[in-house]
């Protein structure tokens, strides 16, 4: 089932972001499963892929590890691996897709709406049920995928959205951990009770008003973007409770100060105050707690977004997937290597739960079996927030048209009322405003 950027040159071409998750339509029709990984390129001939994709150095390793693994099996393959920080990664794939020299190839998210707009995605629907399996894979991993009745994208990793626990701050204040179930009062109560209790240099938690705003605006009936209909899905009056939320948490002392949210931010799990053990609770991916986990000598765990009107607004989505190249020379080779990275049982106890949970549920229940207790909470949450939406759906979300510029406008509105430049309504205007027309000028 883990983060994220529109190069300037380009930002006629696309908008990106970073990995969460959309979709729309029903999947392609499916037949019946084909070898895992399995064949020869056609015709025999020797044939050579580019395959690109971000992180660390960890998860290059891997990631390199499995394309051998896919070599072997498929020995008229070769594969190229390229991968660069997420900081850098799409500016880099853009160029390459405006010079005509990108890979066969390369890792997108909750952006693949922007590069299918563009037409340089590879329309996958002739591979599947011959090189390309899909009949074990989730159908909300498929939908993602699906944009404009075309398979154009290939789900890798699922993962969903939770409040990161830190129990030993729990077990200090003597209070209990979060269940399922609570709403944000309970959380803006307990964020200010563990504050107080701990101290003044402990605080209950970060300040998610972006991070959480689509969550927040779905749980009440509305969205961020509503690509339906080619459209903002909210109005400036929609955003200001949930402005207004955090700015009385921070008031009443259950929030990081302005200064250690810049300085140690959340997204930066290697500066995050949950492992150091100086911020509570927080809003992050399922696949991210074995990051965290990993810092950290407490004890951490998920328990589900608190609840609004409707809902947690929470869903089991794509955390990133593959899409090829539309003018890639070897497209089955494409889907062959997509089959193998989502089917083969080899591959998924290479690749882990690093880019999420397996998409497939026998590649689920494969790496379950040998799982340590950290995946077993990631594992549990999952299937609770899958079973959780089956009662409540709600739609996936694509990223709106200019999304980098969207980031960086409402981490700015943030900052701005953090640090008392903007009080919450001037802030909230300007915001709503902003948005309009970055969305208007990338559409």
């Amino acid at each position: 089932m883990k983060k994220k950027m529109l190069a300037s040159t380009l930002a006629a071409m696309v908008a990106v972001t970073t990995a969460c998750a959309g979709g729309t339509g029903g999947g392609p029709q499916q037949a019946a499963p084909q070898a895992n990984g399995g064949g020869n390129a056609a015709g025999g001939e020797k044939v050579e892929l580019r395959v690109m994709w971000w992180g660390d150095q960890k998860r290059a390793d891997m990631t390199n590890q499995a394309l051998r693994k896919f070599e072997e099996k498929n020995p008229n393959i070769k594969v190229i691996g390229e991968f660069a920080p997420s900081s850098g990664y799409f500016d880099k794939l853009n160029t390459q897709l405006a010079s005509g020299t990108a890979p066969d190839v390369f890792f997108l998210g909750g952006n693949m709406v922007d590069y299918a707009n563009k037409g340089v995605l590879l329309e996958l629907d002739p591979y599947v049920g011959k090189d390309l399996n899909l009949t074990d894979m989730d159908k909300t991993m498929i939908d993602y995928g699906t944009y404009k009745g075309k398979l154009v994208h290939v789900s890798v990793g699922a993962n969903a959205r939770g409040i990161i626990v830190n129990t030993e701050l729990f077990k200090k204040a003597g209070m209990e951990v979060p269940k399922d179930g609570w709403s944000w009062e309970d959380y803006a109560r307990t964020a200010k009770e563990i504050s107080a209790k701990l101290g003044k240099d402990v605080f209950g938690t970060y300040n998610y008003t972006v991070d959480g705003m689509d969550i927040f605006l779905k749980q009440n009936g509305k969205q961020l973007y509503d690509m339906d209909n080619g459209k903002l899905g909210f109005e400036q009056k929609d955003v200001e409770p949930w402005f207004n939320y955090w700015g009385e948490t921070a008031k009443a002392g259950g929030l990081v100060t302005p200064e250690l949210q810049v300085s140690n931010p959340p997204a930066d799990t290697s500066k995050s105050l949950i492992v150091t053990g100086k911020v509570a609770m927080g809003l992050t991916a399922s696949n991210q707690l074995v990051a965290h986990q990993n810092l950290t000598k407490d004890k951490l765990t998920l328990v589900q977004v608190p609840r609004g009107p409707k809902g947690t607004g929470v869903v089991f989505e794509s955390s990133q997937g593959m899409s090829g190249y539309a003018k890639t020379k070897h497209p089955k080779e494409v889907a062959m290597l997509m089959n193998f990275w989502i089917n083969d049982p080899d591959a998924a106890k290479i690749l882990g739960n690093d880019r999420g949970v397996p998409v497939t549920s026998k590649m689920r229940e494969l790496l379950k079996k040998d799982a340590n207790e950290v995946e077993q909470i990631i594992y549990d949450y999952t299937s609770r927030v899958s079973e959780a939406t089956k009662k409540e759906p709600f739609k996936i979300s694509y990223n709106p048209p200019g999304q980098n510029e969207f980031n960086k406008l409402a981490e700015t509105t943030v900052q701005e009322i953090g640090f008392g430049k903007k009080d919450i309504k001037k802030g909230v205007e300007d915001f709503y405003n902003g948005t309009v027309k970055i969305f208007n000028n990338n559409k």
